[in-house]
């Protein structure tokens, strides 16, 4: 099995990556950032649900993000950087869900993981990097649940 995942369809990756899931508790801290860890699972939640259709984000792509800064974010082993803003739509401080119930919202997320690498999953365009094929899906959902993870130290 691989110690180090580039993508959420390998070998045990969604299992590595749940297990982390697992290790956050409402008074998980941040080490950067403004989100609490409800927060950053509501917000990876709704990530989910607008790959797949569930919810609407508004799209601020252009030829640069669509080329150069998808390439960068999902082809470098450059971690990505800190404090970059979301959309609103997915921002549980602004138009995304709000946190309510600990367990329940980390419950949502685990379904939403497990339907978002479902091979008959279809995912719509990504607000900054446009259209995606399946593996640079699978390549993003591990490294954007992978940097908020790590922003919080699981």
């Amino acid at each position: 099995m691989p110690t180090t995942y580039t993508e959420l369809r390998q070998p045990g990756c969604v299992d590595a990556v749940l297990a982390r899931v697992a290790r956050v508790t409402p008074t998980t801290s941040r080490q950067w950032g403004v989100m609490t860890s409800h927060e950053m699972l509501v917000h990876l939640a709704d990530s989910f649900r607008a790959t797949l259709g569930m919810r609407k984000v508004s799209a601020v792509d252009t030829v640069f993000s669509r080329t150069v800064m998808k390439w960068g974010a999902l082809r470098t082993p450059l971690a990505w950087p800190k404090g970059v803003p979301t959309r609103p739509e997915v921002d549980p401080k602004r138009e995304g869900t709000k946190p309510e119930e600990f367990e329940a919202d980390r419950d949502a997320l685990v379904t939403l993981l497990r339907q978002f690498v479902d091979p008959a999953a279809v995912h719509t365009p990504h607000p900054f990097f446009g259209a995606m094929s399946e593996q640079e899906w699978m390549i993003w959902g591990y490294r954007h649940m992978d940097h908020h993870l790590r922003q919080f130290g699981v």
